[in-house]
């Protein structure tokens, strides 16, 4: 056999949360043959989710452009000039008719973002609005905003936020190189503040910005070392926007894409991986293998912010080509039914291979079924 990095998941581990991911052990993930890190990944998102649905969701800038912040990837930021028109913060009922046309089209979850460092005292009566009045449509809520202190976090949440998204971008180490008016620990105490309110965590990074596999390692360990899992994971690659110093940055190789994608659904097994910015530039082949690799939550929509989206006639498609279904939220299955489902199936497993790897193509693994709306396994009788 080869000498290439070797990791083995048993039953128990596939399912297993871990906060104490080790820098060697995640190289090794990314070292291993592609096939092998694809077989592993694809193993653990069958044990914890319906390997065919995925999450929904539309973003939309309630408020574009003039940012304080210099990140040199966006075409929001105050700092360069990307010709982009700069807007004032929605109306409410603006934003409600948005929600109501996401909805419509297939949508499940809403995610309002705008262009601020953080939050100003004057607009937050209406953003609490807008939280209220999309939650009245029936759908989950996301909001990014940017910094948060905590009373912020704790407003957010009794209006009834259900996600916060606040990107650690990369790692620590490369991040000064993008970002210098903001530090890793500013964005790392809103994150604790939006988990201390009560509100789940929307949090990944950017990818192609001209960093090294050992910063997409850095990234993944810090995402997987928090206290808690984000309960969402997106993970975008650089769009390069005209006007911004990544402009002309290397592209990255799509199959590092993956891997990425893929290492991120073994360290976080039970967190949605999100196809986030940059699928715009993805053939459909490359989006196919990040779903095999673990992703299970795209954007849907003909714009990200302020970025192109595919459009959603075309991911329509692409989920009829691949037999992929949107997961609907609002049937989900309790933690306990997730939990019971796990056993059973880790017992099962154990019982008829005592081996290394969870067979993804034994039938018998459709015995606890996975809930074709929710994504999560729901105990059945037998």
């Amino acid at each position: 056999m080869p000498a290439t990095a070797s990791i083995t998941q048993t039953p128990e581990s596939q399912t297993a949360v871990r906060h104490d991911w080790k820098r060697s052990e995640i190289e090794a993930l990314f070292a291993l043959p592609f096939n092998d890190l694809l077989f592993q990944a694809a193993a653990i998102h069958r044990a914890n989710f319906d390997p065919n649905a995925v999450q929904v969701s539309t973003l939309l800038s309630i408020k574009t452009g003039a940012c304080p912040e210099d990140c040199k990837y966006c075409s929001q930021s105050g700092h360069y000039n990307t010709e982009l028109e700069k807007e004032k913060l929605l109306e409410v009922a603006r934003v409600v008719e948005e929600a109501k046309a996401a909805r419509d089209k297939g949508a499940s979850r809403f995610c309002m973002g705008a262009a601020w460092r953080s939050p100003r005292d004057r607009d937050m009566p209406f953003v609490l609005d807008m939280i209220r009045q999309v939650k009245g449509l029936g759908m989950e809520t996301c909001m990014t905003l940017g910094m948060l202190d905590q009373g912020q976090a704790e407003a957010l949440a009794d209006a009834g936020l259900d996600y916060y998204n606040h990107n650690l971008d990369t790692s620590p180490e490369y991040y000064g190189k993008v970002i210098t008016t903001r530090t890793y620990n500013d964005r790392l105490s809103t994150l604790a503040n939006v988990r201390d309110a009560g509100m789940k965590v929307c949090c990944g990074g950017i990818v192609g910005m001209g960093e090294q596999r050992d910063d997409r390692v850095g990234l993944l360990q810090q995402l997987a070392n928090l206290p808690h899992h984000p309960e969402s994971v997106p993970i975008n690659m650089l769009v390069k926007i005209e006007g911004t110093p990544l402009a002309d940055v290397d592209d990255l190789d799509p199959f590092e894409f993956v891997r990425t994608v893929a290492v991120a659904r073994i360290l976080m097994p039970e967190s949605y991986v999100r196809l986030s910015a940059g699928r715009q530039e993805m053939n459909d082949e490359a989006q196919a293998l990040c779903f095999m690799a673990g992703a299970n939550s795209i954007f849907y929509g003909e714009r990200l912010l302020t970025t192109d989206n595919p459009e959603a006639n075309h991911d329509q498609q692409l989920f009829k080509r691949l037999g992929i279904h949107p997961l609907d939220p609002r049937h989900e299955a309790s933690d306990e039914a997730h939990e019971e489902a796990i056993k059973a199936q880790v017992a099962e497993q154990e019982a008829e291979e005592a081996g290394l790897f969870y067979n993804a193509m034994d039938k018998r693994s459709a015995k606890h079924v996975l809930d074709k709306d929710t994504g999560r396994p729901a105990a059945t009788e037998h």
